[in-house]
């Protein structure tokens, strides 16, 4: 690899070389027409220009380095047989922003994970906060997952549940969602309590089946390892042995909350997943979810993970939209702020 003087203080311009050079191996890298390098440009904000196996990259010296690490981290994952597509380049430029692209690069210390293997495959955690969410499932006994949608909450949380499944670490695995909670709602649905549930549940199914098969979820679920628990229904249980996903907990009440919490028995583990900024109870009403995060963060063994826009790992505008909100929400409640400043003043 050869560098070039950059231009000014702010940009660098950089040629890397990456070896060995292979013509099939570099397509791959580069994607048809060029489409990778050109999403790899749009999202560091840096130009790339490729000649066989040399890429001439230019642009903020922070971005560059950064454009540098990824491409190395790519085509050493094409050269093991990974498939390079638009959507996993997108997860990979998802990494916790630039700063992961360029720890391998500058040397900072990066905490090694397990991959999460599942029948269906292997699932690997994204970034900084998935990695560190995934890192507290597997040492705390409780842990907390909380940000916007599309950050991997409860997928990784479904992953992790599997994985401790297959491997015996568990007996069962219980699905619970406080959207159940009111009886005169579940009453106009049709069916058993299982099929009235199930809408709610259909987020944690879909990753049941994608990670174990339909068959599979199906058979354990007749046998009662992997059951759908009502949160209503958790009243006087003791779980021992289970891996047990509340989900959406951002619905439940303090009450709940802390009923919830003190069913978990020896050798359980609970993963607490929601996002603050969609609760649908009543005004007035206190989430237990952030009820819960303001007093337990600092209990020893209970484990948080506070995911922001910047790791949303679904379509790119799911990110544009949630950070639209945040914008609007943040404008609404400063112009709320002034007005209730003013009829003091009057």
């Amino acid at each position: 690899m050869s560098t070039e003087e950059p231009p000014s203080p702010e940009e660098q311009a950089t040629v890397l070389t990456l070896e060995p050079d292979d013509a099939r191996h570099l397509a791959a890298l580069c994607g048809q027409f060029d489409a990778h390098l050109r999403q790899i440009e749009e999202r560091l904000q840096i130009t790339i220009r490729a000649r066989g196996n040399q890429f001439s990259l230019a642009g903020n010296a922070a971005n560059v380095a950064a454009g540098q690490a990824l491409l190395r981290h790519l085509y050493s994952e094409i050269g093991q047989g990974v498939t390079l597509t638009p959507e996993s380049l997108h997860l990979q430029l998802q990494q916790s922003g630039l700063q992961n692209l360029t720890d391998e690069q500058s040397g900072a210390p990066v905490e090694p994970i397990q991959v999460i293997r599942t029948r269906k495959g292997s699932i690997k955690p994204r970034g900084r906060n998935q990695q560190g969410y995934v890192r507290g499932i597997q040492h705390c006994d409780i842990n907390f997952g909380i940000g916007p949608a599309g950050t991997g909450k409860t997928f990784l949380a479904v992953a992790c549940a599997v994985e401790a499944l297959l491997n015996e670490k568990v007996r069962r695995i219980l699905l619970v969602r406080p959207a159940v909670e009111a009886g005169e709602k579940l009453g106009y649905l049709p069916g058993d309590l299982a099929q009235k549930v199930d809408p709610y549940l259909r987020p944690l199914y879909d990753a049941l089946y994608e990670m174990l098969g339909f068959e599979t979820v199906n058979k354990y679920i007749e046998r009662s390892i992997i059951e759908v628990a009502p949160l209503a229904f958790m009243r006087g249980r003791t779980l021992n042995h289970s891996f047990i996903i509340l989900d959406e907990a951002q619905n439940t009440t303090r009450e709940q909350m802390k009923m919830f919490l003190t069913r978990i028995g020896f050798g359980s583990t609970a993963v607490i997943t929601g996002d603050a900024t969609q609760i649908d109870l009543p005004k007035g009403i206190q989430s237990g979810l952030t009820h819960a995060a303001n007093i337990l963060e600092d209990v020893p063994g209970i484990g948080f993970t506070w995911f922001a826009n910047r790791d949303v790992v679904r379509h790119p505008l799911v990110q544009r939209i949630v950070e639209a909100y945040d914008s609007h929400d943040a404008k609404a409640a400063s112009l709320e702020k002034g007005k209730d400043k003013g009829r003091g003043k009057a």
